[in-house]
């Protein structure tokens, strides 16, 4: 069989092989996409991120509206609302999303094919297109970036029609009376926040004693108050020991404490894994590590020096950004285009309500390390802006070296928080220290000025008295 061969092979067409594709053709090189799905975006624009954010973002017009306490304005979903409905405009935003990429594909010239790829030697895979047509392809150098899928633990009968994970979770059609969420990671998390903002009931369960550990406490703690006002039902050091799904009626949920829930959907948010199975990795000489991850190097390269991997599929932190960038790092080792590294201070963002953006060390991390820190708070009811969008409970929180004053930590909940972050990591990439923000001058009112305040919070924190006072 006949061998149609490019400098450039990329394995999935989502964020990660997405924009592998498009920086290698802008330098010149002949490059494919293979792609499983019927479209390109993977989970980023199909599936996850861009599909939950519209989702959030309808719910967060309605708990907004709330949260601001205007007399003049009644708001309410109505009782036949479809889940189809409260993200009307997700397919125009998915599809001016996808549209922007493909259009990227046809002015470089990346040939795009759909169809199952598996490897049959190092160089070389064969694809199945949908219509069972077989073709072989080959790359002078080949990027694995294929993504990953949420893990479907026993004991759940997912052919159910109201037991979902997350990737199917908003092709259901009626709005949930009652939904379950197991596992309160950032996915569970911000599901949980943005249906219970549409009205629905719901139970978030996961077994461990803490909201996602690996966030400040401080942040942490107001994402969970933020939860409980909006009435989600916390079920923490829990676990589902059965789940007894009818083909009519409520679905039972019975945990290890003994009590039991009954509910109308259950969403099951317990992690995600690679998508290797299939790929053939064997063939290539590629041996897979713990949890079917890919093994790279900090250049994106497999032990098989042509082959390299980025995105979900080698990992942590797997987040649409770091993906993009990882595929950036990737191409350009593997074409000696340029000296690109990624960057060690990688920002999150957590899509709850409130939202979340961190970057940086830690409070708790720096005091584990012995790292002597002076910390700066700037409350969201405290600035002006923060009062005019009605956010009571916002905080910034920014950790500095006790000796070097150099900022060390951003960590932001509240309105915009996810924006508001990048102010602190572009900071920090400057070696910014606490003078640097008490000396800027920042537009007012905005949520910028916290950063002033907080970092004027961090240099009197030596005197009590003040400090007391500031932060009441």
């Amino acid at each position: 069989m006949d061998v149609t061969s490019y400098d450039l092979l990329v394995i999935g067409g989502g964020p990660a092989g997405s924009s592998a594709a498009i920086t290698a053709a802008m330098f010149g090189k002949r490059v494919a996409v293979i792609e499983m799905a019927e479209t390109i975006g993977g989970a980023g624009i199909n599936t996850g991120t861009i599909p939950s954010k519209t989702l959030r973002e309808n719910a967060l017009v309605i708990a907004g509206a709330k949260s601001r306490a205007l007399p003049c304005l009644e708001m309410s979903i109505r009782s036949d609302a479809t889940l189809a409905s409260l993200t009307h405009q997700l397919t125009a935003v998915e599809k001016m999303v996808r549209g922007e990429w493909e259009a990227r594909f046809i002015e470089r010239g990346v040939v795009t094919v759909f169809g199952r790829a598996t490897f049959i030697d190092a160089h070389t895979v064969e694809v199945i297109s949908p219509d069972g047509t077989i073709s072989r392809i080959g790359g002078d150098y080949i990027l694995i970036a294929t993504g990953s899928s949420p893990v479907r633990p026993p004991g759940f009968d997912f052919a159910h029609p109201r037991i979902h994970d997350s990737n199917e979770i908003l092709g259901i059609e009626v709005l949930p009376k009652q939904l379950a969420v197991v596992g309160a990671g950032v996915i569970g998390a911000e599901y949980a926040c943005s249906f219970a903002a549409l009205g629905v009931e719901v139970h978030l369960i996961d077994g461990r004693a803490e909201l996602m550990p690996f966030l400040d406490h401080d942040i942490a703690a107001c994402i969970r108050a933020g939860m409980v006002s909006a009435g989600i039902n916390l079920h923490f050091e829990e676990k589902v020991v059965a789940c007894e799904s009818p083909e009519s009626g409520p679905v039972i949920l019975r945990l290890t404490s003994g009590a039991t829930l009954t509910v109308s959907d259950v969403l099951v948010a317990s992690g995600r894994s690679s998508n290797t199975d299939g790929l053939g990795l064997d063939r290539a000489g590629v041996a897979l590590g713990t949890r079917g991850l890919v093994p790279v190097d900090a250049h994106c390269q497999t032990a098989v020096p042509h082959i390299y991997a980025a995105g979900d599929v080698i990992g942590a932190p797997a987040l649409a950004a770091t993906s993009i960038e990882q595929a950036r790092i990737a191409v350009c080792h593997a074409f000696g285009l340029m000296d690109k590294a990624l960057s060690q201070l990688l920002p999150t963002g957590i899509y709850t309500i409130p939202e979340a953006g961190c970057v940086g060390l830690t409070e708790a991390a720096c005091i584990a390390a012995g790292t002597p820190i002076v910390i700066g708070r700037a409350r969201y009811r405290q600035n002006p802006r923060g009062r005019i969008i009605g956010d009571e409970h916002g905080l910034l929180k920014l950790v500095f070296h006790l000796e070097t004053k150099r900022l060390l930590g951003v960590h932001v909940v509240g309105e915009q928080a996810t924006e508001l972050v990048h102010v602190g990591m572009m900071a920090m990439l400057g070696a910014a220290t606490i003078e640097t923000f008490v000396n800027a001058c920042f537009n007012y009112p905005s949520l910028g000025d916290l950063y002033k305040n907080a970092a004027y919070m961090a240099m009197l924190q030596g005197r009590s008295d003040v400090c007391a006072s500031l932060s009441d």
